[in-house]
């Protein structure tokens, strides 16, 4: 079987990972080449902090393509995307187009695969914050709508797509065994919705294990584990209006004045910063250091005291990881992590943030109690079913 998968953003480079061990593992068992992968880059992050320290890191080979498409507005992002993607999947012939997540260059993969005669695999689908005017939301979507594998990370995510009107799905939203023991999907009408388990739990149980023996970050930083907070700023909401971003930053030094914290800066919100000309005493006392690799977040991420973040990721990591976490906007399309108040939504509003970056620490790890994101064999299980009904 011959797989394409298609990348360009950090994210999406987190999810590829756990594929290229488990292609790896099973080529190896079968000692031959049951699966051909062949990675396509769309270059929509070319900055290496973003990029190749990931690959690096995550064991991600040489991508066969880099498209080299860069930064530009989104609509001409994912048109030059979708040129470049359609010459390489005509030139491939892939069995079947991977993509990931909710990029742009996730849907600009689907879109271009479409139409194609190829079919195509959405991992982490079904996801829904219900803001239509959140562009990840339009790229969900539209991406789940071209698929034909709709893998999803949980059985919410999977019943999402039940309420839109997708009406086969594998086991009734139960996470399948191998692939032996699934329903026969041969004589199926596409799409089919699969709750394969979340690929990113795969990537973290491995790289948390492979952090723990490499990263000296938390050395570096030279604050104790638990007496810091951890931040990220990035979506375009928050970062791309002078308001949001100035509350943001506001808060987060306010907390400064009791809890250190630490904010591994996106290369768009200092550029945003700089253009908003914000002013340095509206966040002088966050330390801020440069974007880290995967492996040092994860660090920051399992030892910080909570986590502050607008990422969908972060959220899930730090739910993963037992960690109190804010989510600095009004929705969240990972509403398993809303339990029990181990994650709370403020917005960006300045004194909702400090409020609840106060409240008394109250986090149950509901990933032990209740595996809601799966068993850590999801890779396992999307190469599993592909082989046999791709």
């Amino acid at each position: 079987m011959k797989i394409a998968s298609i990348v360009g953003a950090r994210p999406n480079f987190t999810k590829l990972s756990p594929l290229i061990k488990e292609i790896s593992s099973k080529n190896n068992h079968a000692r031959e080449i049951l699966f051909e992968h062949k990675i396509i880059h769309t270059g929509q992050h070319y900055d290496f902090k973003l990029n190749q320290i990931f690959f690096n890191e995550l064991g991600i080979p040489v991508p066969d393509y880099d498209l080299l498409v860069g930064s530009t507005t989104q609509p001409r992002q994912i048109a030059i995307m979708m040129e470049r993607i359609e010459k390489v999947l005509l030139k491939e012939r892939a069995d079947v187009v991977l993509v990931y997540g909710d990029t742009n260059s996730t849907l600009a993969g689907a879109l271009a695969a479409s139409k194609l005669p190829v079919k195509i695999a959405h991992i982490e689908a079904g996801l829904r914050s219900f803001n239509p005017l959140m562009q990840e939301e339009i790229n969900r979507i539209l991406t789940d709508r071209c698929s034909h594998f709709l893998f999803c990370p949980t059985k919410n995510a999977a019943d999402n797509l039940r309420k839109e009107g997708f009406s086969h799905i594998l086991n009734e939203g139960k996470i399948p065994g191998p692939a032996s023991s699934t329903e026969n999907l041969h004589n199926s009408t596409f799409p089919v919705v699969i709750n394969s388990g979340d690929i990113m739990y795969d990537a973290v149980l491995f790289g948390l294990h492979s952090a723990e023996k490499t990263s000296k970050i938390i050395e570096k930083m030279k604050i104790p584990p638990k007496r810091y907070f951890l931040a990220t700023v990035h979506r375009a909401e928050n970062v791309d209006d002078p308001e949001n971003l100035e509350n943001i930053l506001e808060a987060l030094n306010e907390i400064c004045k009791k809890v250190p914290v630490i904010l591994p800066i996106h290369p768009r919100t200092k550029k945003r910063i700089e253009e908003f000309k914000i002013k340095k005493q509206k966040y002088d006392l966050i330390r801020i250091i440069k974007p880290v690799s995967y492996y040092d977040m994860l660090l920051l991420e399992k030892n910080a005291k909570k986590i502050l973040t607008d990422s969908g990721g972060i959220q899930k990591e730090a739910f993963l990881l037992g960690i109190p976490c804010i989510t600095l906007r009004m929705e969240t399309e990972w509403i398993e992590t809303l339990s029990n108040n181990n994650n709370i939504l403020t917005g960006t509003e300045t004194g909702r943030i400090i409020n609840a970056a106060f409240l008394k620490d109250s986090f149950e790890d509901q990933a032990s109690i209740n595996p809601v994101f799966g068993d850590g064999r999801a890779a396992a299980r999307i190469l599993d079913i592909l082989s046999v009904f791709a």
